[in-house]
């Protein structure tokens, strides 16, 4: 589970600390960007887009062994760019090809404002890999008319046609990701993991039939594959060599292959060795052994996520997205983090949740902060600042988990932002001393207590099925609110303080629970467009939790609701009945999960998440005019040149910067471009 996930940072007080949000806001409530550092971090902004570099600090410390497993894992992750395309949608791969086409060819004029609105669509469609819009999920409107389109396709020589051509412009396809029922979830989602005329009910009737030989130990059916009918059947699609996708994983596996032969350790030897034989395969009892072998392998300095992982871009939370992320151990931040792991235990035995739905024994999870070397897939350009894994919950209880914080992206997006949208939105200056002392550590708090004990807590009751079966579209968003509020109950725990994480728990307390509320119930609503719901599950969970805790405190004005000088704030005035609220919330979202109560998770997410103040959230569009900076982050990724020697050899890699965004993408075309255009 990411914080792309793509899990990360909205602003400086808002904790986005989901295990997949890869909707990185900028980290810091900033008005214009403020370079703090000698290193150039901003590369591009566009729309609604900033694109930032990140560093590779302490690349020169490793062996060139080291070094050459790092550059490995980053060329297998490249290798299978073009999967997430064409897993985000259908006509994905070929509407890309045109476009760059006519990118790299047009000899026209560039000055005009038709070409400088054609530049801006295809820059958003590289940083969402693909036309629909990496957050919100809404097809992205290209700023050019279809005549001018014409001109571009004509001159160029550029060929699309169909349904590819017609969808840039039409209302087709409009969402990727669809979770209003009334619409169909597969029937009203664009994402490209269902064929044509499956249904919703088609998939669960279809895997409904699949038995996993260990009830107790399920396998993650329908993780690596799309669904298709053929001669009025369905059948899978499965991803991997000699099967979907298999020209594409044929150099993942090369690149894995190569990383094998210069592991740091057998057990990191044997990890790599079973997602080969993953990918070959395609067999999920495999993917189980290796995510075992992975979740085991904790020793050297380098680690890595690769393959079909997280599930939110599936509206049903069968199907995994692609992606890549190369870590480097950051040995000083993790050796200071790593009082969670030894304390794992005591949260969780102190947790509110009712006794039958704690873990006896916490096993196996560790915490790291890494550097992270490359991305790819769903973790690029869009990133998250934290993951955790594996996440298959019979893994997790008997092996254990690893969690990871991105610490030099974390880095980067606080180098590269000032404050602004603070002091905008918080309801008085000393919550805005509160967020200014504490905020940043708040942040890295709720993102490791979100990650360690929040994932790994908890327990399914015997004989409940997998989340995607029980609380099916909702299981993302309750999962992702179930602990972001394991993290709040902690925050404003003595424990802290005896712990040497913090110097006052209370006030570190009071900043973290400021930003949760002020973000959940305002500041993330600069996101959506006018009249719009919410749809993003991450976005909900943030919602529907604040809302919760609004409304069930109302009657002791926990948190009221100030209007001054035609503004709204919300203002926390009992902030240790807040907390024994999160915890209230925390016992019923963990009572959900365990029984796998369908109804409740649908009113608790219906009734709380989703819906918005209209009043509200155009105010917010309002006052949030006066900032100019983007509100979402992404990233470019250092490149890593190999020199070789006569015969070949490498002898040294070196770390060099893009120049632009769109030097990378257009590198990444040019290099990584394996897939046919339909698949």
């Amino acid at each position: 589970m990411k914080i792309k996930s793509y899990l990360m940072l909205l602003m400086a007080s808002t904790i986005l600390f989901s295990c997949a949000d890869t909707a990185v806001v900028n980290p810091t409530e900033t008005g214009e960007v403020t370079q703090t550092s000698d290193f150039d971090y901003q590369v591009d902004e566009f729309a609604d887009i900033k694109v930032l570099r990140y560093q590779i600090p302490g690349w020169e410390d490793l062996s060139l062994k080291e070094q050459k497993l790092v550059y490995y894992l980053v060329q297998a992750g490249l290798s299978g760019r073009d999967i997430i395309w064409d897993q985000n949608y259908r006509h994905n791969l070929k509407i890309r090809e045109a476009l760059e086409n006519i990118y790299t060819t047009y000899q026209g004029d560039k000055s005009s404002e038709d070409w400088k609105n054609f530049e801006t669509y295809l820059k958003r469609v590289w940083f969402s890999n693909g036309i629909h819009h990496h957050y919100s999920m809404d097809k992205l409107k290209p700023g050019f008319s279809k005549a001018y389109f014409d001109t571009l396709l004509d001159e160029t020589g550029t060929e699309l046609t169909g349904e590819a051509y017609e969808v840039i412009f039409n209302d087709k396809d409009s969402k990727k990701v669809n979770l209003d029922e009334s619409k169909g979830l597969v029937e009203g989602s664009a994402v490209n993991f269902y064929g044509e005329g499956i249904t919703a009910k088609d998939v669960e009737e279809f895997y409904a039939t699949k038995k996993s030989p260990d009830p107790n130990r399920p396998l993650a059916y329908g993780l690596n594959s799309k669904l298709v009918k053929e001669n009025g059947q369905i059948v899978e699609k499965v991803y991997k060599s000699g099967g979907m996708y298999g020209p594409a994983i044929d150099k993942i596996t090369f690149w894995l292959e190569k990383a094998k032969g210069v592991a740091e350790n057998e057990e990191q030897a044997k990890a790599l060795g079973l997602l080969i034989d993953y990918y070959k395969s395609g067999d999920l009892k495999t993917w189980d052994e290796y995510n075992i072998a992975w979740v085991q392998a904790t020793k050297g300095n380098i680690d890595y996520i690769n393959s079909f992982i997280e599930v939110y871009n599936d509206p049903l939370g069968y199907t995994g997205s692609y992606e890549n992320i190369v870590q480097i151990k950051d040995f000083d931040m993790s050796e200071k983090m790593s009082v969670l792991e030894d304390n794992v235990q005591w949260f969780e035995d102190n947790a509110p949740l009712m006794e039958e739905h704690k873990k006896d024994s916490v096993v196996g999870v560790t915490y790291k902060t890494v550097i992270v070397a490359g991305e790819s897939g769903d973790a690029s350009p869009a990133t998250p600042i934290g993951v955790n894994l594996p996440n298959s919950n019979w893994i997790r209880k008997e092996y254990g988990s690893k969690s990871v914080s991105l610490g030099n992206i974390i880095e980067a997006y606080n180098n590269a932002g000032s404050t602004g949208r603070l002091q905008e939105f918080a309801h008085d200056e000393e919550e805005v001393a509160l967020e200014k002392e504490y905020g940043e550590l708040a942040d890295k708090l709720h993102t490791a207590l979100h990650e360690v004990v929040g994932h790994a807590s908890g327990q399914i009751n015997p004989g409940v099925g997998e989340t995607k079966e029980t609380l099916k579209s909702y299981a993302s968003t309750m999962e992702e609110g179930r602990a972001d509020l394991v993290g709040l109950y902690y925050l404003m725990d003595p424990k802290l303080e005896e712990l040497g994480l913090v110097d006052d728990y209370e006030k570190l307390g009071k900043a973290a629970y400021d930003g949760y509320i002020r973000n959940g119930l305002m500041t993330q609503l600069i996101r959506l467009e006018p009249g719009a719901n919410i749809e993003e599950a991450h976005m909900r969970n943030r919602q529907w939790v604040s809302a919760w805790v609004f409304e069930k405190g109302r009657e002791r004005n926990i948190i009221e609701k100030v209007t001054r000088d035609g503004k709204t704030y919300f203002n926390i005035t009992d902030y240790a009945a807040l907390r024994d609220l999160f915890g209230e919330l925390l016992k019923e979202t963990q009572r959900i999960k365990s029984e796998g109560d369908y109804e409740a998770a649908k009113n608790l997410v219906e009734n709380y998440g989703v819906k918005v103040d209209q009043n509200i959230h155009k105010e917010v569009l309002e006052r949030n005019v006066q900032f100019k900076s983007a509100p979402y982050s992404g990233f470019v990724n250092p490149v890593l040149v190999p020199e070789t020697d006569e015969s070949g050899e490498i002898i040294s890699i070196r770390v060099e910067q893009p120049v632009s965004f769109e030097e990378q993408m257009l590198d990444y075309s040019e290099n990584y471009d394996v897939l046919p255009l339909e698949n």
